[in-house]
């Protein structure tokens, strides 16, 4: 096999042939664009994550060697352009396979029988998943997400670039949409031609007018944003010269013809750079890089701290939390923390990025890379998350108010979030990342700003949420994939739960496109499905969603994880259990007297009973508590659960939660004698129950004989 440096010359000397952009023009519109009918749908997409698609880093290699010399515009021949399309793809092909074989040269079977090592923690190993890992963001997100990350550096902007951040976040989507508009017409002028003078070169040229005239922008400021992301007139890339070296063109994607037209072969690198690009500008200015650095700091806080706002609300969710001893002696702070009934959060913020040298796979530059952007984060949190609920020290809010935990906390999940791309970073967070659970802090969740942004948007309930990050942390040793975006979008089609007997799950990416959609749908307002079949629709109409509905707004401990487990039900559990449910508060309302049903949850052994009753809360209350500690004991589990509602409109009265662990008790033979144990919910959800005897004490737990309570 040829060394990557060979294949890397190979291909440069290919795209400095003449017409060769119109080479890469053919592939940005065979493997970017995507086209649809009506409305978008998953199958629509599904070509992006194909084998013989060309990611975009490919692409973005294709034209910072095309820029290496003058590019010649001239149309060649179309057999010409055929054999630039097969040798491109063949090389690039070639570039993998040599990138990948150290891979089977690590996992030789002669060379590591007998050695206790990691090969995946090298930097040769992790060049892969970091050149070819998919991205973090959609591109809606980088646009929109720019104006408030440099909302405050305005100023500088203005004077030293010309424009704002706002104006050159309407220039770039102007851009995008004069793209779109385009493609659609000369796509259909090219019906009109013989394929032999098709090229789509000219679905990705444009004038600052025409961005002018569709903007509504003037043409000199328009000018100025265009040529802060352009390459340099006489720019030639020669710092290009191996794969992992600077590209100028991802961080200028505009190429600038000489009659003054724009190329722009990729959106998404635009918006990329529009996100991060100006960062690089700032830090530039020897008498700004610190307030840019403070700025983008603050961005990332405040961005975490609205998103989880907009899920628990602004009096469960605190900023800049300062754990303090009883001296007033600051030990530890919290960038951002949420207090949910008896589960909370700990969210720590990065603002650190994966170096060029790192991507050139120099192991010690990514462990260092990795520690300053997630490992220290890490560990603070986890040293955080310790110290809640510790008499000796107090939590102050950044107004100095006293923060109120509850007596006690159940989970407490850490969530460290970085504020940009960071290329294989669920890879390098499985191989790097050093944590220490307790019990009841699980490992980490470590994810992006974008990630963070897809997860709030699409579970935008507590219990959604926290149910999600509960089972994603509990399988972090189980779930393998390139992104966290195909896990999330893995368990809105299908609730994500793991049997113990799997070791491993490796989820491809092409997963990812009902979330895809879903997205594009909600923020970019393209047609189609706004939410994936699965886990967000077919709960929400039953009487069970309406019951995980009630416990969210008043999040009581002992309810919550009820609701938890409720989320873990399979459609047609809920379905079953729901039926049963509204079948009890039929027969309340109709004769007024006190109905049950019990199921027993198998997968962890657990069972909830419910009660649907007028009764005063003295009555009720100590009957379902009753009934619940003979079905726990007759289930011999170590948890159960009980509900109360009202027949009238099924709104929930009180909840029950029993955890402890099951032992023998000659009393409790007695008394569970006469009840018969219950099928699993994944057999029959309504409890089996043998005909009770008028005298016999009633199975609901009352202490009455049968005949006196539910037998009446």
């Amino acid at each position: 096999m040829r060394q990557e440096q060979e294949i890397f010359d190979d291909l440069a000397k290919l795209c400095s042939l003449p017409g060769y952009v119109h080479a890469i023009a053919y592939l940005c519109f065979r493997d970017c664009m995507i086209s649809y009918s009506e409305e978008m749908k998953p199958e629509n997409m599904q070509h992006l994550y194909s084998k013989t698609h060309l990611i975009r880093t490919e692409i973005s290699t294709l034209i910072g060697l095309l820029i290496k010399s003058e590019i010649d515009y001239s149309l060649p021949d179309a057999n010409v352009i055929q054999i630039y399309l097969g040798k491109t793809e063949s090389l690039l092909q070639e570039i993998h396979d040599s990138m990948n074989e150290v891979f089977r040269d690590a996992l030789d079977p002669n060379k590591i029988v007998g050695q206790e090592i990691n090969p995946f923690t090298s930097g040769a190993m992790l060049r892969e998943p970091i050149f070819y890992g998919g991205e973090s963001a959609y591109s809606f997100q980088y646009r929109e997400f720019s104006p408030r990350k440099y909302a405050n550096d305005d100023e500088w902007l203005m004077a030293n670039k010309g424009f704002s951040i706002q104006t050159a976040r309407d220039v770039v989507y102007t851009v995008g949409k004069l793209q779109d508009e385009k493609s659609n017409t000369i796509l259909n002028k090219l019906r009109e031609k013989p394929p032999e003078h098709w090229t789509f070169l000219p679905c990705y040229v444009f004038t600052v007018q025409e961005v002018a005239d569709l903007s509504h922008i003037d043409c000199d400021t328009v000018a100025k944003v265009l040529t802060a992301f352009s390459v340099p007139e006489e720019e030639r890339n020669y710092n290009f010269s191996a794969l992992n070296d600077f590209n100028i063109a991802n961080a200028s994607p505009l190429l600038r013809t000489r009659h003054d037209e724009y190329v722009l072969f990729q959106i998404y690198s635009l918006v990329e750079a529009l996100y991060e690009a100006p960062f690089y500008w700032m830090v530039a200015d020897s008498t700004y890089v610190t307030t840019a650095m403070i700025h983008r700091g603050r961005f990332t806080e405040e961005f975490a701290e609205e998103r989880l706002v907009h899920i628990f609300g602004k009096d469960n969710v605190y900023s800049n939390v300062d754990i303090v001893e009883s001296k007033s002696k600051t030990v530890g702070e919290i960038d951002v923390l949420v207090i949910f009934g008896n589960r909370a959060i700990v969210l720590q913020a990065k603002s650190k990025r994966l170096t060029l040298e790192a991507r050139r796979g120099n192991d010690g530059q990514i462990r260092d890379d990795f520690k300053k952007s997630i490992q220290d984060s890490c560990d603070q949190a986890y040293t955080c998350a310790k110290l809640l609920g510790d008499a000796n020290y107090k939590l102050i809010a950044k107004d100095s108010r006293e923060i109120a935990l509850p007596m006690t906390l159940k989970e407490v999940y850490i969530l460290c979030v970085i504020s940009d791309h960071y290329p294989g970073l669920s890879f390098q967070a499985r191989q790097f990342l050093n944590y220490e659970t307790t019990n009841i802090t699980p490992p980490p969740f470590i994810l992006d700003v974008f990630t963070l942004d897809a997860i709030t948007e699409m579970l935008d309930s507590p219990l959604q949420l926290l149910s999600y990050v509960n089972r994603r942390t509990k399988y972090s040793d189980k779930l393998l994939a390139s992104h966290e975006l195909t896990i999330l979008s893995y368990h809105l089609k299908n609730n994500l739960w793991l049997s113990d007997k799997l070791d491993m799950v490796l989820l491809s990416d092409e997963i990812s496109t009902d979330l895809d959609v879903a997205m594009l749908v909600r923020r970019d307002n393209v047609p189609g499905k706004r939410t994936p079949d699965g886990i967000l629709t077919r709960l929400a109409a039953t009487t069970l969603g309406h019951f995980v509905k009630q416990i969210e707004a008043r999040p009581d401990p002992a309810t919550i994880d009820l609701g938890f487990i409720l989320l873990t039900l399979s459609e047609k559990t809920v379905i079953d259990v729901s039926k049963g449910i509204d079948k009890i508060a039929s027969q309340a309302r109709e004769d007024g007297k006190s109905h049950d049903f019990t199921v027993g949850i198998g997968a962890v052994s657990t069972g909830l009973t419910i009660h649907c009753n007028n009764e005063p809360i003295q009555v009720a209350a100590p009957r379902l508590q009753a009934h619940c500690e003979r079905r726990k004991y007759t289930e011999r589990a170590n948890s159960w659960f009980g509900i109360c509602f009202l027949p009238e409109d099924a709104s929930l009265r009180f909840g029950i939660n029993l955890e402890f662990k099951w032992e023998r008790i000659a009393k409790m033979d007695t008394i569970t004698r006469d009840l018969s144990r219950l099928r699993k919910l994944t057999d029959k959800p309504i409890e089996q129950k043998r005909k009770t005897g008028r005298n016999k004490p009633c199975p609901c737990g009352s202490g009455k004989k049968y005949k006196k309570c539910c037998g009446k």
